[in-house]
């Protein structure tokens, strides 16, 4: 198939296997048989049926229930995922072993973004230990943390983290990507993902112009990825269900693209949490039909290949690949 296909081609064939709830056909359409990989490079999985039970969810919340990789594999998506990379939302340190006993023996999952306090005095020793296993890819922190650090100059457990050839999560509010800019400025070697892309809230309206800066900004420097995930809960803030029309949410995708360009967006549901806004295969269709609008290599780079240079996540042997 030809990589200069546009979006209207694609999707004569894909959105209509979408629709039809064959997967495996909308691969094939957009490149499957050469190789295209759908990696969801956020989701969340817990067992509120554990001894210790879980500190998230909250019993009540509808999230409060058992969630493993093989319920995402089991939910209809738009395009078949094929692996995922999980980041943990548990503050609990043996959490971060719990997913990597998960993964051990399910090559679905390529990569795990754990949850360590910089601030531990054992940060360096939990980083080293978790790191002997090659699932283990980085860390998830909060834009306030690394202010704070950037504005005290304690900037040595992201140094560890870099030492390790790990990768750094940031979430936060819009004025994440510009923070995630200044730490990129003092450590170029230290991969950055930005979450959410920063969690705007998406309106009607154009983008709020301290957000648009705030994403240009981290775009400027090459090792600042931008993970184009949770759109849908940006699109239903106040409840609700989110808009399904991809033209809802294009002002707010042109600007990511226009800034990290093809080579560094990376796909990311949020799910299960996404769940709340749009089913999956709902919130997976607005991004594909955005991104097949460019070609069949943007799509083959947005689900998987920028994902592999920023994770470094693991190619296992098992893996049901495209």
């Amino acid at each position: 198939m030809s990589h200069d296909l546009t979006r209207r081609q694609l999707l004569q064939v894909a959105g209509g296997a979408a629709i039809s709830g064959s997967a495996s056909l909308a691969n094939e359409a957009l490149g499957g048989a050469a190789g295209v990989d759908v990696i969801d490079c956020h989701t969340h999985f817990y067992d509120p049926t554990r001894p210790e039970g879980i500190p998230w969810p909250r019993k009540g919340s509808p999230l409060y229930r058992t969630v493993l990789p093989k319920h995402l594999r089991a939910v209809p998506h738009a395009l078949k995922v094929t692996g995922t990379v999980i980041v943990e939302a548990s503050s609990r340190l043996e959490d971060n072993q719990w997913l990597l006993d998960i993964a051990k023996d399910d090559p679905f999952v390529v990569g795990i973004v754990g949850h360590l306090n910089p601030s531990d005095p054992k940060f360096a020793e939990h980083v080293k230990r978790f790191a002997r296993n090659k699932l283990f890819r980085g860390i998830r922190v909060g834009e306030g943390l690394v202010a704070g650090r950037l504005k005290s100059n304690s900037l040595d457990p992201f140094k560890v983290l870099q030492d390790h050839d790990l990768e750094l999560d940031v979430n936060g509010g819009p004025v994440t990507p510009l923070v995630v800019s200044r730490l990129a400025a003092r450590m170029p070697g230290l991969r950055l993902l930005q979450n959410h892309i920063g969690n705007v809230a998406i309106t009607g309206d154009p983008p709020p112009k301290d957000w648009v800066s705030n994403i240009r900004a981290a775009a400027r420097h090459k090792n600042v990825f931008c993970k184009v995930s949770a759109m849908v809960e940006g699109a239903a803030r106040g409840g609700g269900k989110a808009p399904r029309d991809v033209t809802f949410y294009k002002p707010y995708l042109d600007v990511v693209w226009g800034a990290f360009g093809n080579d560094r967006v990376i796909y990311g549901s949020d799910w299960p949490v996404s769940e709340r806004a749009a089913d999956y295969r709902q919130q997976q269709q607005i991004v594909l039909d955005y991104v097949s609008d460019l070609g069949t290599r943007a799509v083959a780079q947005f689900f998987a290949l920028n994902s592999k240079r920023a994770y470094k996540w693991v190619e296992r042997t098992g893996r049901d690949k495209p």
